[in-house]
Parts: structure tokens; sequence; C-alpha cells
């Protein structure tokens, strides 16, 4: 990849993208250029990835082909404003915010750009990210497929309606929270039962881990792969039977629907 990569705000998500385009040798660390307003975090990765690194966020804005926001949600327009007049109508502007519709960050520039809204999830770091985009009329298929191969370089990608992208907030954003609390609470059960805590959550991780691939490679129905677990009268049909007991999938449901309202009342403020 020739283009010039900007990020405004280095996280955890923003770390892992350049991990991730770094390592898959997607592009040069001197085509990557990064902006925070600590010194510190920029001489850190600095050194560590060899990346440009700024505390103006419009000198990123202008060096960018393609500029990644990464900053908090409450501060995006803020960031906006400060950079609009630094892009020019090439520069593909890459929004990683929950809750901002592509039309509310279309209205915030003020003009016309090019611009692909993600989601992204905190397994990028270990390069197992699920992250879904879609784009605005302006974006060329072939622009998009640039921004793609970045997404890529550190996970799984889907290409999904802008209608559905608070759906995938809770799903795949807030989705790995969800699987810690549920590691957590199986690892607690077996604490109870005697077991080291720190050898339970290595199995219990490693079983989750091993679970989600079944699902990824064979391409089975969960429920089949449930199914084949379970034996008659066993050890697992009795687990199964208390979680269903407490509504288990019915609280599970409610959390993603809780969670997608919440993206659409983020996006309504």
């Amino acid at each position: 990849m020739k283009q010039n990569i900007g990020f405004i705000g280095c996280g955890n998500i923003a770390n892992a993208m350049i991990v991730g385009l770094i390592k898959s040798k997607t592009i040069s660390p001197q085509s990557v250029m990064v902006s925070n307003r600590t010194p510190e975090k920029l001489e850190k990765i600095s050194a560590k990835y060899n990346v440009h690194t700024a505390m103006d966020n419009k000198e990123v804005a202008k060096f960018a082909d393609i500029l990644i926001l990464s900053v908090k949600t409450n501060k995006y327009f803020k960031v906006i404003d400060e950079i609009k007049d630094s892009i020019n109508s090439d520069t593909i502007i890459v929004s990683l915010a929950a809750g901002r519709s592509i039309r509310s960050i279309e209205e915030a520039f003020g003009k016309k750009i090019k611009l692909v809204r993600t989601m992204p999830n905190i397994p990028a770091i270990v390069g197992e990210a699920m992250s879904a985009l879609c784009h605005n009329a302006l974006v060329k298929e072939e622009e998009f497929q640039l921004v793609l191969d970045i997404f890529k370089s550190f996970g799984k990608v889907e290409v999904v309606d802008e209608e559905l992208m608070d759906v995938v907030t809770a799903i795949s954003g807030s989705s790995p929270a969800l699987v810690y609390l549920f590691i957590e609470a199986l690892a607690d059960g077996a604490v109870l039962k005697g077991f080291p805590r720190d050898k339970a959550y290595r199995m219990v991780s490693q079983a989750v881990l091993g679970a989600a691939k079944i699902v990824l490679e064979t391409g089975k129905h969960p429920g089949q792969l449930k199914d084949e677990v379970c034996s008659a009268g066993g050890t697992t049909i009795e687990a199964i039977y208390a979680l269903e007991k407490k509504g288990f999938r019915g609280h599970v449901i409610e959390s993603i629907e809780m969670g997608t309202e919440k993206s659409k009342k983020l996006a309504e403020k």
C-alpha cells in the first residue's frame, strides 16, 4: 500500500491497527503518522514502531491519504472542527466511533468527504478483531478495498448496511466484555470447587477459544455443536439445564438489545 495513513488518537485500537499494518507489511512505518495530546505516548509509539508522530492533529490530517479518527466519541466533533480545513477532497476519512452516523459526521465536516464508518473490537490487539464497515456514496470501490485491507491486517471483516451498525456495536464492539464476564464466571465456578484460579482462567479461556474456532471453521450451527457435546443424562446437559432454568439465553439476548438501543441513543445525541 502506497498511501499515507494518519491516526488521530493512539489508544488500544489504534495501537493494534498499527501493529497489524506493520507486522503484515501492508505498509511501511514511514507511511504512518500518529497524533496524541500526550508526548510520552508519542515517544513510546515512535520508539516501538518507528512511525511519525505529531502533537498537532492538523499536521496528521494534512499528511494522510487515509485518516483514521480514533478518539473518544464525546470528543469526536471537537476534533473534526479542528481538522476539517486541513483535509482535501481525496482524503478517505475512517471513523471508529460508536453511535456516530455517516450523516452526522458529514454534517460536522460541512463539506463533501469520502467517509468509511467502521466498528472494530478489542481483539485487534492480538490480531483477531471482528470489524464491520460501510461507506458513503463518494467512496469508490477501489478506495473502499484499501480500507478493507487495513482492517484485514488485524482480523476479519464484514461489510454491512449502515442501519445495522448499532447492532454491530453491541455484538462485536461490546461482546468481548460479555465473553470476559462469562470466562470469569466459569472460572469462579471452578474456584468454588477448589480449583486454582490461574489454571482455571487458562483452561476456561482455551475452551472458549477452541469452541469459537470450531464454529468458524466447520460452519456448523452452534445448536448442533452443543448437542454433540451433550450426552444423554451427562454432566453437560445438567450444566445447560441449570443455565436455562435461569433464562440464560434470554438475558444474553436482552443485553444485546440494550447495547443496540444505547448506541442509537448516542447517535440521537
